[in-house]
């Protein structure tokens, strides 16, 4: 067998060109993957851009480099961490705890069992449970008596001035009426009807 040292130049021509094709093929793909992970971890595009000369220029040791200092997470992977928190962190909020002594307390408690704190207190009107810095109940609508409503105006503190007259004329009249009554019967008494009455 003889040795043909044309058909070895055009295979080792053949897989420099191929070896040199898929590595100029290499190079691109890891700069387009760079450009494209780095967008989906910053949104600066100066980074951006240093990131993908970065490995254009240093090639493989760049996209080691590349590795070894980008940001852990993507953007989508911290909002939706900094969603988890804000939820958890809510809950935490929402969960009720007694203001003297901290612990776990029920929504509709009126008093800590554990340290006595009063909790909530009854509406006076409906009797549903409010907060104790409320001066008005939510329910009813009802002020609080004895405490100032901010921001009242003067028909609606007229209003319940001219509620409690309206009753208050109410019930004289009420009064008043059997009093009419007992008048026009005396009026029609004779005279000795009203001294036997007396």
């Amino acid at each position: 067998m003889s040795f043909n040292p044309g058909f070895l130049n055009n295979f080792l021509l053949v897989a420099t060109a191929l070896g040199a094709a898929f590595l100029a093929a290499l190079w691109l793909s890891l700069i387009v993957w760079t450009y494209r992970d780095i967008r989906n971890r910053v949104r600066d595009p100066l980074v951006r851009i240093l990131a993908a000369l970065l490995v254009a220029v240093l090639f493989l040791p760049g996209i080691v480099v590349y590795l070894i200092l980008r940001p852990h997470q993507t953007m989508e992977e911290e909002y939706q961490h900094m969603l988890e928190e804000e939820a958890l962190l809510q809950a935490i909020e929402e969960r009720t705890a007694c203001p003297g002594c901290g612990r776990h307390a029920e929504d509709d408690w009126i008093i800590c069992p554990n340290c006595y704190t009063k909790l909530l207190k009854p509406c006076h009107a409906c009797g549903k449970l409010m907060k104790l810095s409320w001066s008005l109940c939510p329910y009813c609508g009802t002020p609080e008596p004895g405490k100032r409503i901010e921001d009242l105006t003067v028909a609606e503190a007229t209003r319940s001035v001219e509620i409690q007259e309206d009753e208050d004329e109410w019930e004289m009249e009420s009064e008043e009426e059997p009093e009419e009554e007992e008048t026009l019967e005396l009026d029609e008494l004779s005279d000795e009807d009203l001294i036997s009455k007396l």
